[in-house]
């Protein structure tokens, strides 16, 4: 009860935020960031922190839900919810035939093979007609029962409500017998297996949960930017970027997956803008004019991934268990 009542309670805050900024689109578009990738991260967190399958190949279910959605409302007049429902069932069915393939695998073996189904996915709609190719879809406009979709807002609450039901759902399995059979795959397949536990149905059932939540996010961010290719949604650097915000926040936790957005979605907009080279030369910490200085103004905007890895690296050698593990283990 203490969990559901902590998520309801940021359920509020968050719902009260775009209140309090106003009218600033920058700032709302960089809080529907931050809710979508801490939305991917928990939803990857299912089958990486619960089951312990690191899945790098996420990409395809947030592909799938935003190419669906885009196919269906560029060719045909239906309700966007409807296109949501749609990309979930097509989402399920990639991850269905996945799980069957790639769930006989263990270790770095499944890692390899998930990359490869996620890439057959990208390269299947890359050579797609009916999916616009290398040109992508572009969806001129949208409108759900006079709701105006060009604001931020309204997608601002999607990727919340989201948000909240993936936390719900982790802080049920926490408690069920699915979780608990989940965390007895993570830590030993084997003796999980000797005790009775169908670990092929546990793992699946795991990724179908993941990839759904997932592909509604894809189909919200779909409907929030109108246009989308395979480099926006299905590229291996999101599902990189969904399980390192999970890991530098904390892998099968709670409030990890949010954490971890919360700090590097800010981080890597600060450094893409260059406002930390500014603030460091502004400080005085470095002269603008020196060699260091210009490098920074030059290439600090494009070094965010470098960053990413360089938070990664040092967590997993001092911070294993993420700052989450360090607040807990501090406690």
């Amino acid at each position: 009860m203490k969990e559901i009542a902590t998520i309801a309670i940021f359920g509020l805050l968050a719902a009260l935020l775009p209140l309090l900024i106003g009218e600033n689109p920058y700032l709302t578009g960089l809080l529907i960031t931050i809710l979508m990738m801490a939305s991917l991260s928990s939803a990857w967190n299912i089958l990486g922190g619960f089951a312990g399958q690191y899945s790098f190949g996420h990409a395809a279910y947030f592909g799938a839900g935003a190419y669906t959605t885009m196919i269906l409302l560029s060719r045909f007049t239906v309700n966007p919810l409807l296109t949501v429902l749609a990309g979930i069932g097509v989402a399920c069915m990639i991850a269905l035939l996945t799980g069957t393939i790639v769930f006989r695998l263990r270790g770095h073996y499944f890692a390899l093979a998930s990359i490869a189904v996620a890439e057959i996915v990208r390269l299947s709609v890359l050579n797609f007609e009916f999916t616009g190719g290398a040109q992508g879809i572009l969806l001129a406009d949208v409108t759900l029962w006079g709701v105006d979709l060009n604001s931020k807002n309204p997608f601002y609450y999607g990727m919340l409500v989201v948000l909240l039901c993936t936390l719900f759902l982790t802080a049920y399995l926490k408690r069920s017998k699915t979780g608990y059979y989940l965390q007895a795959i993570r830590e030993d397949q084997d003796a999980a297996a000797s005790l009775g536990i169908d670990i092929a149905r546990y793992k699946n059932r795991a990724l179908l949960m993941s990839a759904a939540l997932t592909s509604v996010t894809g189909s919200l961010y779909a409907l929030y930017i109108r246009f989308i290719d395979t480099s926006a949604v299905l590229d291996l650097r999101l599902s990189i970027e969904i399980i390192l915000t999970a890991i530098i926040g904390g892998v099968g936790t709670l409030w990890g997956a949010v954490l971890g957005a919360l700090l590097l979605v800010p981080l890597a907009e600060m450094l893409r803008s260059n406002v930390l080279g500014d603030l460091l030369v502004k400080g005085g910490f470095i002269p603008e004019t020196s060699t260091l200085g210009l490098f920074l103004k030059e290439n600090l905007a494009h070094a965010h991934v470098l960053v990413y890895g360089i938070i990664t690296v040092l967590c997993i050698l001092y911070l294993p268990k993420g700052i989450l593990g360090l607040f807990r283990r501090r406690k």
